[in-house]
């Protein structure tokens, strides 16, 4: 006998509805598994026999195919053992096959029969609808996390032996119900605050110009000038997330199996910090079948690169086309996804090998040919792509004593919400677009206009420091920003000179 399941198949933070054939026909005892299955799909065969044995079901000693449609799209993960379980009882009548084609069926099985957490079950019950699905059968630890999505009914369960008994009476079980809103408000305190800097006046401003804009941003500076602390508290300054934002990072962490608190979005905004130990595929993403690397898991939050001049020059030239695009495209022989990578790049670097060049305290041990090489690690194209260029100078020492706090993130917080509200409503048409940074030329042209004295004197910058066009943009990005800090509807002459003295490293060189 022949019987159809639907399950589904994640294809970067994707998915794609598979069918899972069972065929019981006569001959000697086999099971095939057909339509380029991995390695833990084929080991289901022996897992899932022992399950249903164990389960106290009578498995069929007849030859079974199982085929994995489409059959060109390579399936992987253990998701497919509950589809094929399930296949197998319907194709052997020990089950009601009549609801197996208004539910998808996901979950790993164990061989007493209890359904284990799969990773990817978030972004397949976004796409559920889309497949024509009204239903998912999951594990109990995954159905939290399947229920944020408000269009699907979603069932968990501890065991196949429930799986089966909701076919025969689907009456008699209700779909799991997630409070939408109380979800999206669980959002973790952030325990660093920017209070806790003392000085740094300068920094501090443009950690709030980057959290307004969502503008990149580099720190340079001596060892101990706070450069690390200041880039640690800019979640602290953000604002949460909106639910779009928050369902993708979501979908995002589910794919790569970092979801810890299953039924509660990510509302936090991601803050990655890879070591500069860290190769270009685990930046970008990769693997057999790809999966997100650190720039997607920073898609919406930040991505602090500390100490930048120690990654490898290859390394940082990855970062050159998801910078300016937002998204990375990972090819490999057999397919190729594309992640969402819409971070804020935030970095820090000594100025110099030894760390003191410009140092008033500090002589620099350093010889120009030993500062260059390591400038050289940074291509210009990069440097182009960070909008923020700030020096970060020692503390005095009377401010290293000083009792005093400094303003708290809270109330930073709030301007740059009111920043960043302005913004959302100038581009309220145009939704993919959250910060100033994000803008396109069209843009630019339309929301970044200046009266003939910012014009002269942005030529002038341009000349002087020899900037590029790509660099030139980011200024009046940048511009743009503080004049929305100043509440102000055009860029002032004053809001324009302050994002060209952003431009640190231009000057340095």
């Amino acid at each position: 006998m022949l019987a159809r399941v639907w399950s589904a198949s994640v294809v970067g933070i994707d998915a794609v509805k598979v069918g899972v054939e069972v065929d019981i026909s006569g001959g000697l005892p086999k099971i095939v598994v057909l339509g380029l299955p991995d390695t833990a799909v084929q080991e289901s065969r022996e897992r899932v026999k022992a399950t249903l044995k164990n389960a106290g079901y009578a498995f069929p000693m007849r030859s079974i195919v199982i085929n994995l449609t489409p059959a060109d799209l390579r399936k992987e993960g253990p998701s497919f053992d509950l589809p094929i379980s399930i296949g197998i009882l319907a194709a052997s009548e020990q089950v009601n096959p009549n609801l197996l084609g208004d539910f998808l069926f996901l979950g790993e099985v164990s061989l007493d029969g209890s359904l284990r957490a799969v990773a990817g079950v978030l972004p397949i019950a976004t796409a559920a609808s889309k497949m024509g699905i009204t239903g998912l059968v999951v594990p109990e630890d995954n159905a939290q996390e399947a229920a944020i999505v408000e269009d699907v009914s979603v069932y968990g369960f501890k065991t196949i032996f429930e799986v089966a008994d909701f076919l025969e009476r689907p009456d008699a079980y209700q779909p799991v119900k997630l409070d939408r809103s109380k979800v999206l408000s669980q959002t973790q305190a952030i325990g660093l605050d920017l209070k806790d800097v003392k000085g740094q006046i300068h920094a501090r401003r443009a950690l709030e110009i980057a959290a307004t804009g969502g503008h990149n941003l580099i720190f340079v500076g001596p060892p101990g000038s706070g450069k690390t602390m200041l880039a640690r508290r800019l979640p602290g300054i953000l604002p949460a997330l909106i639910f779009e934002e928050a369902l993708e990072v979501t979908r995002i962490y589910s794919v790569a199996g970092l979801l810890k608190n299953r039924g509660r979005l990510i509302c936090d905004r991601p803050f990655r910090s890879p070591h500069h130990s860290a190769s270009g595929p685990s930046l970008v993403g990769g693997g057999s079948f790809p999966k997100p690397g650190e720039i997607s898991l920073a898609t919406n939050g930040i991505l602090f690169l500390d100490e930048l001049t120690e990654f490898k020059r290859n390394v940082l030239e990855y970062l050159r086309q998801p910078l300016e695009d937002g998204f990375v495209t990972v090819t490999r022989t057999r397919q190729s996804v594309v992640f969402p990578a819409k971070f804020t790049l935030i970095a820090s670097t000594n100025p110099c090998p030894c760390g003191y060049y410009g140092d008033p305290i500090q002589a620099c041990s350093c010889s120009p040919r030993q500062r260059e090489q390591y400038w050289a690690k940074l291509s210009g194209p990069l440097m182009d792509r960070i909008d923020l260029q700030v020096a970060v100078n020692r503390l005095k020492p009377e401010e290293i004593i000083q009792q005093s706090t400094g303003e708290d993130s809270e109330s930073v917080r709030e301007r740059v919400k009111k920043g960043r509200n302005i913004a959302q409503v100038r581009f309220q048409e145009e939704p993919q677009i959250q910060c100033n940074a994000q803008m396109q030329s069209r843009h630019i042209q339309k929301w970044c206009k200046l009266d003939e004295s910012s014009r002269q004197l942005l030529e002038a910058a341009i000349r002087k420091l020899g900037l590029s066009a790509r660099a030139s943009d980011r200024i009046l990005k940048v511009s743009r920003t503080i004049a929305d800090l100043a509440e102000s509807d055009d860029i002032q002459a004053n809001h324009l000179a302050e994002s060209i003295q952003y431009r640190t490293l231009d000057r340095m060189q």
